[in-house]
């Protein structure tokens, strides 16, 4: 399994070798009657053309094709060459697709499950259209995820249809890739499935509906052709159905994790890197420690903060923002953080980096676990012409500390006068214009205010939800000051920093991103939908910490 995830780590990085040809499915499982694609992707031009012969003793290949992509990107290019094979199982079970020769160059072997066909599966066959809608698992844990497939049957031919999105309440809904088609055999009868797939993150336990999604399709009717009229439209007829709605039993957090936060995922590795050797590390000189935790049926948001521990105050650290990454693929939803950390040694000696532990919750096994990096000891050695003198109190001549004070103090006075006038300038302004307002408003009667905290809290977050969909950076921001002046009463919010202060690691790191949008050139390139993301998981994550006050109500409510 570590050795799956730690293959799929490289490839967030890009190749590692020239000529590796890999092999791919547009889903997995399959059924026996149903047909499906095997791809494979060279990221270059392979020694030769591929002899699929060695795949006909499991597979009947129903036909091929071939396609090319070629890319410039600062200054290098990039190939990739695909071929794609349509192709049915022979038989079921665990199917490897064996070594492809390509010339001299070789395809990595692959596995795909085939299970027995579908008969007598329970549909009328005499309905040309219709939806089937599988939600697994049906009983998953709150914030893992939840695979949701759509496949559309029909034998007869759209001109034109559109299919809405899954909704559910309290939940993030990514999209798995694109559509794959394939053709199956119901009862005897052939169709031709178009198959959409989903993860599912519910947010709050309980009892929850996934609704009916709704199909819209054009279907063309079978009449006699006119050839009164080259450009003659073809008859088609409007026809909408639904599918069944699907209900999950979402549990709570379980009583046996002890995890600070809750995190929940199928696979989960978690490494380190440095830029050079540290056991030789001169002082002075800086060298790259870059943290990085992949896992698998999750979302980047609920991947905790790495580089939380303290070091030792003669090792100077400077962590660069983190980077996030997602590939949705069939299978379901792969989730990267990686943190970078420049450490510089001031003295030379031996210093021990704390432990790294992540604990989290396999949705496999239903089991804890606990993600670990051991302690770690560097070694700093003297560099030759490098000299750093610890700055102490002693080192600072008493006479020339008394009079820069003297100076500070001077400026201090100087800048206190200036903003005590400005103070009361504006303290004044504020009075007339308090004033103002009193005698407009002592004409109209009085508006009722919402009392109920609650509601204006859910009005702060539809505001905020509605500027992140439009990639507004300032309303965002209004948004969130708001709802968390509403939120953390009694304490001290009087901008986003103090919010992302009271947040975790993935929503403080999207309010610093909005931050700096605001102040840049770019403010308009920037894009909310991770922020609220960030937000609606932040808002339900369990965290099991204690809370700042009495009167501050937990972050996660389930």
């Amino acid at each position: 399994m570590k050795k799956i995830l730690l293959l799929l780590l490289l490839s967030f990085v890009g190749p590692v070798f020239a000529a590796q040809i890999g092999v791919t499915f547009d889903r997995n499982p399959v059924s026996l009657d149903e047909s499906f694609q095997i791809i494979f992707t060279a990221d270059d031009t392979p020694d030769n053309d591929p002899d699929f012969a060695p795949m006909e003793q499991d597979f009947e290949i129903l036909g091929q094709s071939q396609s090319s992509n070629s890319s410039w990107v600062n200054g290098q290019s990039s190939k990739t060459i695909q071929w794609t094979l349509s192709v049915m199982a022979k038989h079921p079970g665990s199917l490897i697709v064996p070594e492809v020769k390509f010339g001299n160059d070789t395809s990595v072997p692959a596995s795909i499950l085939v299970t027995q066909a579908t008969a007598n599966k329970a549909v009328d066959t005499d309905s040309d259209l219709f939806l089937e809608v599988e939600a697994t698992p049906e009983n998953p844990y709150v914030q893992s995820q939840v695979l949701y497939t759509v496949r559309l049957y029909r034998r007869v031919e759209i001109a034109q249809a559109g299919l809405n999105e899954p909704e559910l309440s309290d939940a993030v809904i990514e999209k798995l890739g694109d559509d794959s088609n394939y053709n199956t055999q119901i009862n005897g009868v052939n169709y031709l499935v178009t198959q959409r797939k989903y993860a599912i993150f519910p947010q709050k336990s309980g009892a929850v509906i996934i609704k009916p999604v709704l199909l819209t399709a054009e279907v063309a009717v079978n009449s006699r052709p006119n050839f009164n009229g080259f450009f003659n439209q073809r008859t088609t007829k409007t026809k909408k159905i639904t599918s069944k709605s699907v209900t999950l039993n979402v549990k709570p957090v379980p009583a046996t994790f002890t995890g600070q936060h809750w995190l929940s995922a199928e696979q989960l590795v978690l490494k380190e890197e440095w830029s050079g050797d540290n056991q030789q590390i001169k002082v002075g000189e800086p060298v790259t420690r870059t943290l990085s935790l992949l896992a698998k049926g999750t979302t980047v948001g609920q991947l905790p903060e790495l580089n939380s521990g303290k070091v030792e105050e003669l090792l100077k650290t400077y962590p660069d923002q983190p980077v996030l990454k997602e590939q949705k693929q069939p299978e379901g939803v792969m989730a990267l953080r990686e943190e970078k950390i420049a450490i510089i040694p001031s003295k030379a000696g031996s210093y021990k980096l704390p432990a790294i532990e992540i604990p989290w919750f396999n949705t496999q096994t239903q089991k804890m676990e606990t993600a670990k990096i051991p302690e770690t000891i560097i070694t700093a050695v003297d560099a030759p012409g490098v000299q750093i003198a610890p700055v102490t109190n002693s080192s600072i001549p008493v006479e020339s500390e008394s009079k820069t004070i003297e100076t500070q103090l001077a400026i201090q006075a100087q800048q206190t006068n200036v903003w005590l006038w400005a103070t009361l300038f504006l303290a004044l302004g504020w009075l007339l214009t308090v004033i103002y307002f009193l005698k407009i408003h002592s004409f109209k009667k009085p508006v009722p205010e919402k009392n109920d905290s609650e509601i204006r809290l859910q009005d702060c977050v539809k505001i905020l939800k509605k500027a992140c969909v439009d990639n507004n950076p300032i309303a965002a921001k209004d948004a969130l000051l708001a709802w968390g002046k509403l939120k953390f009463t009694g304490l001290p919010v009087q901008n986003v920093g103090a919010i992302a202060a009271l947040s975790d690691a993935r929503l403080r790191d999207e309010i610093m991103l909005l931050n700096q949008a605001l102040y840049a050139d770019n403010a308009e390139q920037w894009q909310g939908k991770r922020l609220f993301q960030a937000f609606s998981e932040n808002k339900a994550r369990d965290t099991k910490s204690a809370p700042f006050d009495n009167k501050l109500e937990p972050l996660n409510r389930l």
